[in-house]
């Protein structure tokens, strides 16, 4: 590159402060602007708070550019599930194979700690509280309003990239405004109530840090990630009404307590005061957003932006980064020809968007419902014990997406094939039985 171009980034959340990072090494020059507070300041939360999951597609992209020691530092592994039932049993499925996990990161703090990345690593400039109102797609202006003095800017780049989340101001008040533009919204009937489950009072954790907890009961569910303080970030997701289990339901201190008490009744010995607690999160909605093209003139979306999905799998933060890792590519593959860059980075990557929001809605099923269900788990130990016999034939759909860098499009269809050949070996009569022996291995090979 000749001359350093300048770069606007709209967002510095977590998608926006990493690919600050990446351009800035690449010889950008960035700014950004932030329509929240900065978060380091101020005790408010970052945006929607639930627990994020990092896994490989997440740290190879943090990695690349040398920041991924400093997320480490405020990450807590978990190496897998532990179910809990009614009668409080609880059942461990680990996510892989030996040494494998996923980590549990607060929202809040690794929001904070990638602005500071975004500073230190990306010599970016974060401008906060500047609401973007409208994009120039073609001419790389931005029309922005301060919103503490009312003042209105102006600011041209050579690029912007519009990284401001599910709702982007960006794709909304432009590019939503583009001939044939493609667009969706899908809020799905149930949404969501966080719960912090405090520490015990000597600090220690009131269960296993190192695993992802889940009480699901058919059409709902609670989970638990552990915080460094020995709290928990809970979240229940259950339908917005409808139903005999739904939040329609829970509008008194009593009803929310027996609802606890009832259907939770480990977690509700837990934390007896969850009634008092209840009304400190809001209760949230949950949305996919679908777009096209993510690219038009001198603009890009990106994360949240292009391809919010739900959180089911734990992928959304860990494909926002993967974002920057594909556009990262582009960018050296075309020697920073954006035009050339824009066109293949909208056809390249929105079926991957699409699959992702395709298995996170189908892994809600499996969390909520399936988990639970003895056919379920014991089609889980085939396809472990099959894997471990034949790595290079059989990779779970689970371990495709969380522990490896292969495409949601492509892991998504093998997990169709292999869902059907499990469908067959599952009628094998007393497969109960035999499950691990040659015969079942053998027929799975052959349908392989």
């Amino acid at each position: 590159m000749e001359e350093k171009k300048n770069v606007i980034i709209i967002g510095a959340g977590l998608v926006g402060s990493l690919w600050a990072v990446y351009l800035s090494k690449a010889g950008y020059s960035v700014t950004m602007y932030e329509r929240r507070p900065d978060i380091r300041k101020a005790e408010i939360s970052a945006g929607k708070s639930i627990n994020l999951a990092l896994s490989v597609r997440g740290w190879t992209a943090l990695d690349a550019v040398g920041v991924g020691d400093e997320i480490r530092k405020i990450a807590i592994p978990m190496s897998g599930r532990v179910m809990h039932d009614l009668a409080g049993n609880l059942t461990y499925q680990p996510y892989g194979k030996e040494g494998q996990a996923i980590f549990s990161v607060s929202r809040g703090k690794v929001n904070a700690t990638m602005m500071d990345i975004a500073e230190k690593h990306g010599n970016a400039t974060i401008h906060y509280n500047h609401d973007c109102r409208k994009v120039d797609l073609k001419n790389g202006i931005v029309w922005l309003t301060n919103t503490l003095t009312g003042e209105e800017i102006e600011a041209k780049a050579d690029l912007i990239f519009g990284a401001d989340g599910a709702f982007s101001a960006v794709r909304y008040n432009s590019m939503q405004k583009l001939d044939r533009f493609q667009y969706s919204q899908n809020f799905i009937a149930d949404g969501y109530r966080e719960i912090l489950l405090p520490a015990n009072a000597d600090g220690s954790y009131k269960m296993d840090k190192n695993a992802l907890h889940i009480w699901p009961r058919g059409r709902f569910m609670l989970i638990a990630l552990a915080n460094e303080d020995g709290s928990f970030t809970c979240t229940l997701f259950m339908p917005h009404e409808g139903g005999e289990n739904a939040f329609d339901k829970l509008t008194s201190k009593e009803a929310v307590d027996n609802f606890f008490k009832t259907i939770f009744p480990d977690f509700y010995t837990m934390m007896p005061n969850i009634a008092d607690a209840w009304e400190d999160h809001p209760l949230s909605a949950l949305a996919i957003v679908r777009c096209y093209p993510w690219a038009h003139g001198k603009t890009a979306l990106m994360g949240d932006a292009a391809h919010a999905t739900v959180p089911f799998y734990g992928q959304g933060m860990n494909a926002g980064f993967e974002d920057c890792t594909v556009l990262n590519n582009l960018m050296h593959k075309h020697n920073h020809d954006w035009e050339a860059i824009f066109a293949e980075y909208s056809k390249e990557r929105k079926p991957d968007g699409d699959a992702l929001q395709d298995l996170s809605l189908e892994n809600y099923y499996v969390m909520r419902d399936f988990v639970a269900d003895p056919a379920f788990l014991l089609r889980k130990k085939i396809e472990a014990k099959f894997s471990e016999m034949y790595p290079d034939k059989w990779l779970p759909l689970y371990s495709q997406v969380t522990f490896s860098n292969i495409r949601y499009s492509v892991a998504y269809n093998q997990g169709k094939v292999q869902s059907e050949i499990m469908d067959q070996v599952m009628e094998t009569p007393g497969i109960e039985q035999k499950w691990d022996s040659k015969e079942v291995m053998d027929k799975i090979l052959s349908l392989c």
